[in-house]
């Protein structure tokens, strides 16, 4: 079967901080807007490997190509102007900016991309809406639950319209339900979009949402995909 060209593909990555080789030669694509799952035991190398896809850190070998752009040797400034336009990052706890109101958490991301303020807020409400926490809009991170704050995130995350997002652990701070609805939302949205998702997950249940697994173990990625593409 004939496969699309990779949104993004790493090609064995090493990356050492201290004593300890979190990535030993892992290799991963990621199809335009298609959800992987990528799981793992704690350790193995699953978050190494999104901050070095999504150029938050450098590998200390190896390569990670973004279209045909060369990742892992763009300047600090590329990287970050990405994340900024055309990626989207999640973490566990959501990371949101604590004396902004929801709205202005989502609205940040197009505003540092140079819109208005009421440009950038009527994106922002979009967003929230479509991530069902609308009705949050005015309030700081400490004044919502869990579950919604990481709705708010996920709807910062989307704002701009990526090309991909990556997740670490999305939903690992919440209960099964305030998951379950993350989850969905963040499929639905994606779908809609086109967005290609690269999920970090622990979780049976949350890898399921995703349309392929990758599985790091000490390092090293299983990914039938790309051993098909090597092969």
């Amino acid at each position: 079967m004939t496969r699309s060209t990779p949104l993004i593909e790493a090609l064995d990555l090493t990356k050492t901080y201290g004593a300890t080789q979190a990535l030993r030669g892992a290799s991963l694509r990621l199809d335009p807007g298609e959800i992987l799952a990528v799981t793992g035991p704690s350790g193995s190398g699953k978050s190494t490997l999104l901050h070095c896809l999504s150029g938050i850190v450098r590998p200390d070998s190896g390569s990670v190509r973004y279209g045909g752009e060369q990742l892992d040797q763009a300047s600090e400034t590329r990287r970050s102007e990405l994340r900024r336009s055309e990626f989207g990052v999640v973490f566990q706890f959501g990371q949101l900016v604590g004396e902004l109101t929801a709205l202005d958490n989502v609205a940040l991301p197009l505003l540092l991309a140079g819109a208005s303020r009421k440009a950038a807020q009527e994106g922002a409400g979009e967003w929230l809406e479509r991530f069902g926490v609308r009705g949050q809009a005015a309030l700081r991170p400490g004044e919502m639950s869990g579950g919604q704050a990481q709705r708010v995130a996920l709807a910062r995350a989307m704002v701009t319209r990526p090309r991909a997002v990556f997740a670490d652990e999305p939903t690992g701070a919440l209960d099964s339900l305030a998951g379950e609805q993350v989850m969905t939302a963040l499929v639905h949205a994606a779908r809609e979009s086109s967005t290609a998702v690269l999920l970090i997950t622990h979780d049976a249940q949350v890898a399921a949402y995703a349309d392929r697994e990758a599985q790091v173990r000490d390092g090293v990625v299983t990914d039938e995909a790309s051993a098909q593409v090597a092969s």
